[in-house]
């Protein structure tokens, strides 16, 4: 997590530490949240509803834990615990978890209902 921009943020607001990775993480729940959601709109019966909502968190949650794995393995491979980031902090890999599912639930609040519309206007019928 070694980003001068957001060392620069850190010690200007006196952190206690670079928050590059959370800002990442965020960005993979939030970014895969979206194409989930079209690629199960696109490609199955499945509509809008509850069931699309556990289905698009839980894949999206899945990615996350596969890359803390890769990261992990990673690291113990190459002994290069620099890798991980973690910046002594020893929950970091459930706090990377909780940033990519806070991004991906943001991601549906702010832009399912954009979302629906140009689906809509691409021809892709939605029922109420």
């Amino acid at each position: 997590a070694r980003v001068p921009p957001f060392d620069w943020i850190r010690d200007y607001f006196e952190l206690s530490r670079n928050h590059y990775d959370k800002v990442g993480h965020f960005a993979q729940g939030f970014v895969p949240a979206l194409i989930t959601r079209e690629v199960l709109l696109r490609t199955t019966p499945l509509r809008k509803g509850k069931m699309m909502l556990f289905l698009v968190l839980s894949v999206c949650l899945a990615f996350s834990a596969v890359y803390e794995l890769v990261e992990w393995g990673v690291a113990e491979i190459t002994e290069a615990e620099d890798f991980l980031g973690t910046q002594g902090d020893v929950w970091d890999t459930q706090k990377d978890m909780a940033y990519c599912l806070v991004g991906a639930i943001a991601a549906l609040l702010f832009l399912r209902r954009r979302h629906d519309r140009e689906l809509l206007e691409g021809a892709i019928e939605l029922p109420p």
